[in-house]
């Protein structure tokens, strides 16, 4: 049956495949097969032109056009003739090995150095490289733009809304003002930390052998500084070189980026669910998308449906990143095999945060304020400048402060001409007392409308 988004197992591959597809060229399998092939070519390539191997000569321009070739013009048809040949080997580095030969097999100067392909490595010195790649490019090209996509209108949001006092809510009751700006101006620069965390992560490889100690490359080349050699070859691939490993990279490398997108994804779990309550008490309103139904039965609702996506393709991409943190880096003595099948699912875990973070912005972009609503709730809650006032009684060392205003405003309704009747009998300075008399819920927002606005 060929695939099609009405009988794809996964909703990545399914339903969302128009919003995920942008990670296809990185981690699907075509994707893998190539970034092998780059990495089979370029050591051929590195071979070839290390004076210190006599048997194999540089190549011709033609030929390292022809090796290049390869690379760039790969196709979902290279990929399935070398699934073809995997059938096979039931090997799938093997079998890229032998595509290899066979393409180049009317080329005179290949065929001299053909047993030069795959020249002493494992497996995993090919693909723990094409890893590194494969999540450093999509880090760089697709998730990172996302993640600032979100910043940026986050940033967008503080800065308009900056001196939109809000009442906060802390225990979920009502509690010192805020600014609707400054509560976004909050995650944004939590979201701007973890991504500068991930953003300056390199990603570790190796390849020296079998088990790690070059054994097979000075078994024929003793006199050849392999280590120095393959560091540059994987410096040349834009990763950091592990000098010690057993047969495979450890992946404590990629656990680390794996918990790095888990905090994003932590940090946006977050605000979805503060501005799905935000929406619910009406501080936001969404804009309806003409043609779009909210409920089934009920035709006057707009459900924040953008941000319950988030929420949960944030979840079940954390639940997949996690265990690939605490997975990968555990191996049983030089290799086992639980990693390969593991490593398969980077997408997998990828492409659920990728989604998580489309619906995000979808949602944000939905976003409008409504400052009545706003100050409505605000302007109700005049216990909220007890805590001014008691703060005002502790700097003239007036007696319990607090316990004076708890039994004047715990529990009870609390209304503008109580607090100023109770200032106004305070034996504090006048300017004081004028000043606390003046004071509102929207006035006493501290720097609130300060520290949103640095964020732009």
């Amino acid at each position: 049956m060929p695939l099609n988004p009405l009988n794809a197992l996964s909703p990545l591959d399914g339903r969302y495949r128009s919003r995920t597809e942008v990670l296809s060229p990185f981690f699907s399998e075509c994707a893998l097969i190539r970034y092998r092939v780059q990495v089979e070519v370029d050591w051929l390539i590195t071979l070839s032109e290390c004076k210190d191997i006599a048997e194999i000569e540089p190549f011709s321009v033609e030929t390292l056009d022809q090796l290049r070739e390869l690379v760039s013009g790969f196709s979902e048809s290279d990929a399935a003739q070398i699934k073809a040949i995997e059938v096979r080997t039931n090997h799938d580095v093997k079998a890229m090995e032998y595509w290899l030969r066979e393409k180049l097999a009317d080329n005179p100067e290949i065929v001299r150095a053909g047993e030069f392909i795959h020249f002493a490595c494992t497996s995993e010195d090919i693909n723990n490289l094409c890893h590194g790649m494969m999540l450093s490019h999509a880090r760089d090209q697709v998730l990172l733009p996302a993640i600032d996509a979100i910043t940026e209108r986050l940033n967008a949001l503080a800065v308009k809304h900056a001196d939109l006092a809000m009442l906060a809510r802390t225990h979920g009751q009502t509690a010192t003002p805020t600014t609707l700006g400054k509560e976004m101006a909050n995650v944004s620069r939590r979201l701007a930390k973890a991504r500068h965390k991930l953003a300056v992560l390199t990603m570790p490889g190796k390849m020296n052998g079998a088990v790690g100690n070059y054994n097979a490359h000075l078994a024929a080349y003793p006199d050849l500084n392999w280590e120095s050699l393959c560091a540059e070859f994987v410096a040349a691939h834009g990763l950091e070189f592990n000098a010690y490993t057993t047969q495979i990279e450890p992946h404590d490398g990629i656990a680390e980026w794996m918990d790095a997108y888990a905090r994003i994804n932590t940090i946006l779990v977050d605000l979805d669910r503060d501005v799905w309550g935000y929406i619910s008490l009406g501080y936001f309103r969404q804009r309806p998308k003409a043609g779009e139904v909210g409920s089934s039965t009920m035709p006057h609702k707009v459900n924040p449906i953008d941000f319950e996506n988030s929420e949960g393709n944030l979840g079940l991409s954390n639940a997949v990143l996690r265990h690939l943190a605490e997975k990968l880096p555990i191996s049983r003595w030089q290799r086992d095999l639980t990693d390969s099948t593991v490593l398969r699912n980077l997408g997998v875990g990828l492409g659920y945060a990728l989604l998580g973070y489309d619906s995000c912005i979808r949602g944000i972009d939905k976003l409008e304020a409504d400052p009545v609503r706003i100050h409505a709730d605000l302007s109700q809650a005049w216990e909220v400048l007890a805590e001014p006032i008691q703060t005002m009684m502790r700097k003239y060392c007036l007696d319990n402060p607090y316990d004076r205003l708890k039994a004047l405003t715990r529990g009870k309704s609390v209304d503008e001409a109580m607090l100023k009747e109770f200032v106004a009998s305070l034996p504090i300075p006048e300017f004081e007392r004028e000043r606390l008399a003046a004071m509102t819920p929207e006035s006493y927002i501290g720097l609130a409308a300060v520290l949103a606005q640095r964020v732009g």
